[in-house]
């Protein structure tokens, strides 16, 4: 089974105005998985909706137990793009011994032309075939949480040389 955490973040079409707003969203991870006709168990929790600038320490520290409480070994974390590797980097030092990827996307999910599904896809896929650690999936790559930052000017991740 695959416990997914929501964190809010253009994945879920959540449109941020100054940081501090949002927009309503008539999409969610739900809708993408049943679109996608998965066929794996799953479990759907939102842990807060944020623009992952607003997103500071307490709220990391409440992921994180979220991530303890869960049964399942196997963690999927939306999250905006903004600060992910900072929550990555975060629950990567906790050592919680489960397998955990964050994912998010650059273009709204409601929009038409989204990177929401398929960075979902593909980060659900990444893991259930990666050992127990903090990633990152995003751009079609997977990304260690000690190796890996965000280039604003390609708005694509990169690994650290």
């Amino acid at each position: 089974m695959i416990a997914i955490l929501t964190t809010g973040g253009t994945i879920e079409g959540l449109d941020y105005i100054d940081g501090k707003g949002k927009t309503n969203s008539n999409i969610s991870i739900k809708d993408f998985l049943t679109a996608a006709n998965v066929d794996f168990e799953y479990t759907i929790e939102s842990v807060f909706k944020k623009d992952s600038r607003a997103i500071n320490e307490s709220d990391r520290e409440q992921l994180v137990s979220k991530i303890v409480e869960s049964d399942a070994l196997k963690i999927l974390i939306t999250h905006g793009t903004f600060t992910v590797e900072d929550t990555a980097k975060y629950i990567g030092k906790k050592d919680l011994n489960k397998t955990i990827v964050l994912v998010g996307s650059f273009i709204l999910g409601s929009s038409a032309d989204t990177d929401a599904p398929f960075n979902l896809g593909y980060a659900i896929s990444s893991l259930q075939f990666l050992k127990p650690d903090v990633y990152i999936a995003m751009n079609g790559q997977i990304f260690h949480w000690k190796n890996v930052t965000k280039n604003l000017e390609t708005n694509k991740f990169e690994r650290n040389e």
